[in-house]
């Protein structure tokens, strides 16, 4: 039998003991299942070899589990390892008992009823970065196994795979459990050959009674051909819609009843209710929880990451792989998450959406919580990872303050977002003193290179808004923005004001103390519709805006000076629509 050779293992050694001494210096104890990931992955060719890297592993590892924080530190320095960013570790704990998986992978499994809201993106984003930190396979798989009742939107499949691309999540694997319904079936057959499911054809109100008493089902106890003779018969049609479920036998004496005998699967006249994507083919349909636990083995997924409110799932899914002789997988369950002032609830959208379209924007209306509506209001995919990395996966349920998701999308966005002027209630000014025709070059950003604008104005005429008017009459001045100092002269009877040029120096307006206020050229300006959302409510405000805008992208996000961050939602040839994000 061949084996590595003394320089190979040496080699071996030696890389395994830099991945240990980074992994006990990040958590505190070194773990063998990630530390033998990385190495593997750097011994590729020699994969056949796996035992006897995994000794050598294991030996090293215990090493640097007996040395102190110290001693590690003192090892990293003399044999020069890099420590690693610890950025891309993003503070996570560990994940549990590792060491028996020789994979780790994690899953994101969402229903394409409708598209990802923010509670989904802890899930996704968390799933992905544990896959990536142990060097392991992330898979998405689609649940729509629900024609009826979760009926699954065509475009929502896509919709979640942009939504992901966006968070810049990119996954190993993809899977659709409704065209996966022959290996269920397969995995069905074989829990009612052993016994341990039953054809169940009592009516769900005598069930209930029985179950909730404690008692089986007259059908529980039958011989296992019987079972698997009325299966098939589901599977010719033979039976309709309520008229037989297939259950799997758990403790009837459970606390809980609703894990007593849970029904694995029931049939959906598909004739009624197509599925999207296989039509009126298949009737006898999984449920949630016999779908995901046999696809979380067949798929090789060690750890799932899923809300608390799976406590329960995990209970019932624990019956099958006890029958099957399958390891069930390690599971983190956080708590639900939120935004302060947002609608998060995916059942109510969806019901507003479809009794009340007129009210809102669509799925993406900017008073959601989905990850489309986020990206709409001009969110940025670094912000939403960033606030759910800082919460990690800690079981309490966390209200997220719309205050804090602006404070760190502004940090975000500020070095690369374009500067513009808009002006909500604009006034006219006229500007004596000043020569035209006139050009003014003003920079998009005060000190990064974002390109610049000019105003060619043939006339010294801009609009200011009301606000900066009173200002200007109660001070006598005011500063035009990368343009002019200006003094009040007087308002005429038809609104327009007049005012005087006084010079062009920053130095100047500090000396007059005068307010520095944004501006747009009159025979320019252009019209700016914005969208806020606020306290649950929608709010239009017709402004104007400079020129430049209609060059810009749609979907940028820019910054209205003095008013706040916004996204360009859409460009018409002489107006353009922005998404307020917050100030």
């Amino acid at each position: 039998m061949s084996s590595l050779d003394v320089s190979t293992r040496e080699e071996v050694r030696k890389i395994a003991l830099g991945y240990a001494l980074q992994n006990k210096l990040r958590h505190g104890q070194a773990a063998v299942g990630p530390v033998l990931n990385k190495v593997i992955g750097r011994f590729k060719e020699h994969k056949s070899m796996l035992k006897e890297i995994s000794e050598i592993v294991k030996d090293v590892v215990e090493h640097v589990n007996a040395l102190s924080i110290e001693e590690v530190k003192k090892l990293i320095d003399e044999y020069g390892i890099a420590e690693g960013k610890k950025e891309e570790v993003k503070g996570l704990p560990p994940l549990p008992n590792t060491e028996g998986w020789k994979v780790i992978v994690t899953r994101f499994a969402p229903n394409p009823d409708f598209v990802i809201h923010l509670g989904n993106a802890r899930a996704a984003l968390l799933s992905y970065e544990y896959a990536r930190l142990y060097n392991g396979r992330f898979v998405l798989r689609f649940e729509d196994t629900d024609p009826r009742i979760k009926r699954p939107l065509p475009e929502a499949y896509e919709l979640i795979r942009e939504d992901l691309k966006w968070l810049s999540i990119r996954w190993d694997e993809e899977y659709i459990q409704s065209l996966r319904m022959e290996l269920y079936y397969g995995t069905a057959k074989k829990l009612l050959e052993i016994g341990a499911a039953y054809v169940d054809l009592c009516s769900p109100d005598t069930f209930r009674e029985l179950r909730n008493l404690g008692k089986a089902c007259p059908h529980r106890d039958e011989d296992p051909s019987i079972s698997l003779e009325r299966f098939e018969k589901i599977l010719m049609g033979e039976y309709g819609e309520g008229e037989a479920v297939i259950r799997i036998k758990t403790d009837l004496s459970h606390t809980d009843p609703a894990v007593r005998d849970w029904v694995m699967f029931r049939i959906i006249d598909t004739t009624k209710y197509p599925h999207p994507l296989t039509g009126d083919r298949y009737r006898l349909w999984p449920t949630y929880n016999f779908a995901a636990a046999v696809d979380d083995h067949f798929m090789g997924v060690s750890h799932v990451l899923r809300g608390r409110e799976h406590t329960l799932n995990t209970l019932k899914q624990q019956y099958l792989y006890r029958y099957l002789g399958w390891r069930y997988p390690e599971v983190l369950n956080f708590g639900r998450v939120g935004i302060e002032g947002f609608i998060l609830s995916k059942s109510w959208i969806k019901t507003q959406l479809k009794d009340n379209p007129e009210k809102f924007m669509g799925f993406d209306d900017i008073r959601f919580a989905t990850l489309s509506s986020l990206r709409r209001r001009g969110i940025a995919p670094e912000t939403i990872k960033q606030i759910i990395m800082e919460l990690g996966v800690r079981g309490v349920d966390a209200k997220i303050s719309w205050a804090n998701i602006s404070a760190v999308n502004r940090k975000t966005l500020d070095p690369r977002s374009k500067r513009v002027f808009i002006v909500c209630n604009p006034i006219k000014v006229i500007i004596r003193g000043l020569e035209a025709p006139l050009k003014v070059v003003i920079p998009f950003h005060p000190t990064n290179d974002l390109g610049s604008r000019a105003f060619t104005m043939s006339r010294p005429e801009v609009y200011i808004s009301k606000d900066d008017l009173q200002h200007l009459v109660r001070t006598g001045c005011i500063r035009l923005m990368e343009f002019a100092n200006i003094r009040y002269i007087n308002t005429a009877s038809d609104g327009i004001v007049e005012a005087e040029y006084l010079s062009k120096g920053l130095e100047d307006a500090k000396k007059l103390g005068a307010q520095i206020v944004q501006w747009v050229p009159v025979e320019s300006a252009i019209k700016v519709v914005i969208h806020r959302a606020h306290n649950g409510k929608l709010k239009r405000m017709v402004c104007i805006g400079e020129n430049s805008l209609l060059e810009l992208q749609q979907g940028e996000i820019i910054q209205m000076v003095r008013l706040g961050f916004g996204r360009i939602d859409r460009i018409k040839r002489d107006s353009i629509t922005v998404v307020y994000s917050h100030e």
